[in-house]
């Protein structure tokens, strides 16, 4: 059995989230490159380019590369092996979280009270923490921020067993066709399948952890995913959707075993800013 203390956890929640915030992957802007490449119109490929030079400037000057600097989102693996000690593990990455939207100067969106008292946090907190039991005794932390943009383009379906993969497919397409150029495209597109209402969205969630030069391993699902890609680009809503072919840099799909009488589909659409980092202890 190994200890951690939650303390250790706070400064590395607090550079996640200023890292995650100004630097963009190197899968992003090489994929934008190869797009950048092959889009048709010249509005489209002066965007990307232009989308580029943002990644580059906020890097340089150490700046949010969005002044949507989004919901701070945590996914926090924990071996069995580990035992956490020395206080409040939720409080710890929300420490974290207040310390790097505080130092880091980054937008602070949090609302306490959805509808009736909508009031400012002033910190970002409380983040949105979901945590997996996992083997071993490292602890692994990825903070992926959110913007509301595209995160209000997100919808989860109630799907019935006999429409198929066309159903799904469909579904996906049309999500993202009445989405418009709203979630600031080009987007990346998490597809969650199976499991019940909730973990359907979680699983959609979690896909757009992925890189975005890595294939899906299973090759039936990386099938359709590329089949997706190419219908939602062909929709021409393009770069911030002035036109073009560019309107999804990927499609990616995780799914899970589900009721016999249920097929739960959800899309969880990624802006362009398709930030996150990881760290481990």
């Amino acid at each position: 059995m190994r200890e951690v203390n939650v303390k250790d956890l706070i400064p590395v929640v607090k550079k996640l989230c200023i890292d995650a915030n100004y630097y963009m992957g190197e899968d992003v802007i090489n994929k934008i490159r190869e797009f950048q490449d092959r889009e048709e119109s010249e509005t489209g490929r002066e965007v990307l380019g232009i989308l580029l030079e943002n990644y580059e400037l906020a890097a340089r000057e150490k700046m949010p590369i969005c002044q949507d600097t989004g919901i701070a989102v945590t996914f926090v693996e924990i071996g069995q092996d580990v035992h956490l000690v020395g206080g409040d593990f939720t409080e710890a990455i929300n420490e974290g979280v207040r310390q790097g939207y505080l130092d880091g100067y980054l937008r602070k969106s949090m609302v306490d009270d959805p509808i009736i008292d909508r009031v400012n946090t002033k910190d970002n907190t409380p983040a949105i923490i979901y945590t997996d039991i996992v083997p071993g005794d490292k602890i692994k932390i990825t903070v992926a921020p959110k913007g509301g943009g595209s995160e209000n383009m997100s919808e989860v379906k109630m799907m019935k067993a006999a429409d198929g993969i066309e159903g799904v497919i469909d579904f996906v397409v049309d999500r993202i066709k009445r989405s418009g150029g709203n979630p600031c495209p080009p987007i990346v597109v998490g597809v969650g399948l199976g499991g019940n209402f909730e973990q359907s969205a979680l699983l959609a969630k979690k896909s757009l952890l992925r890189r975005l030069d890595e294939e899906n391993p299973d090759p039936k699902w990386a099938k359709v995913e590329k089949e997706m890609l190419e219908k939602i680009n062909n929709l021409g809503i393009g770069p911030q959707g002035l036109g073009g072919r560019t309107t999804a840099l990927g499609v990616f799909i995780l799914s899970k075993p589900c009721h016999i009488a249920s097929m739960p589909v959800a899309v969880n659409v990624q802006c362009h800013a398709a930030r996150h980092k990881s760290a481990i202890i």
